[in-house]
């Protein structure tokens, strides 16, 4: 789901756990994540997945220290639990999911 808003941003990070997707349309490894992500997002029904276009939001982006794309952020209740940088597989996203709940 790609946020329209910063209020629902906000709202998607401060629930218990969110997996945040920072990216932009022109990126080629952002292309490859978003099927990864969607499989995530429908096998995984503890966790909200949203997806930060950085171009719309670059002050989000700023926020978060983004500076490569993808970067992916996941929250716990509104605070920042880990960062990942650049493309990766399902396997392995879901590992670092789990070992950082």
């Amino acid at each position: 789901m790609e946020i329209k808003s910063e209020e629902e941003f906000k709202d998607i990070i401060n629930s218990d756990y969110a997996l945040v997707d920072f990216f932009a349309t022109w990126c080629g490894p952002c292309k490859m994540m978003a099927p990864v992500l969607e499989d995530v997002a429908s096998s995984r029904n503890n966790i909200k997945v949203a997806k930060v276009d950085v171009d719309r939001f670059e002050s989000l982006a700023r926020a978060y220290g983004v500076m490569s794309i993808p970067t992916l952020i996941l929250f716990k209740n509104g605070n920042v639990v880990d960062t990942k940088v650049g493309f990766t597989a399902e396997p392995l996203l879901n590992e670092w999911i789990n070992n950082n709940r």
